[in-house]
């Protein structure tokens, strides 16, 4: 009911859309990274990729007239933990622009001790650091405090910068 009746501005479908055509055509991004913190939603991105890459992937508007915009980003994405270990070094410090959408339950369907507060804890990190990165003066002093020489940190700092500002 909400989509049928609410005003398009309020739809969340609809801006959601929206800013993908932004990233997409005006940020020249041409990914968009799924990543559900939820095991029961491990087959989330695919979903995502048969609905907007099937619908969107077209190079003709609905008169059948060429475009002369991107249609559709390339859908892609994993549960978030096993993402971390795969790809989420390219989306914090590499050299592409990766759109993230980052899905979390409120609450666990399989509560197992304190697994989904630590597994919320690392979804909060990393969109976070993907929000505001980390600049080398805190690296060094971490690096500090956990008892680094000056030449480890020399050595080590900027691996482990990341520049934040990632949508």
């Amino acid at each position: 009911k909400h989509f049928a009746e609410a005003p398009l501005e309020q739809k969340l479908p609809v801006i959601l859309a929206l800013i993908g055509i932004w990233y997409n055509n005006f940020h020249g991004a041409e990914t968009e990274a799924i990543l559900p913190y939820d095991q029961y939603m491990h087959r989330f991105a695919a979903y995502f990729q048969q609905g907007n890459m099937e619908s969107n992937g077209k190079y003709v508007d609905r008169g059948g007239n060429p475009v002369d915009y991107q249609t559709g980003p390339i859908i892609w994405g994993e549960p978030g933990t096993n993402g971390q270990h795969a790809f989420y070094q390219l989306i914090h410090q590499g050299t592409k622009l990766i759109p993230c959408d980052f899905i979390a339950p409120a609450i666990s369907h399989n509560p197992l001790g304190d697994h989904h507060p630590k597994l919320m804890a690392n979804f909060f990190a990393q969109t976070e650091a993907l929000a505001f990165g980390k600049s080398r003066e805190k690296v060094e002093a971490e690096f500090f405090a956990a008892g680094k020489s000056q030449e480890e940190v020399n050595e080590l700092a900027e691996f482990k910068v990341f520049e934040g500002n990632r949508p």
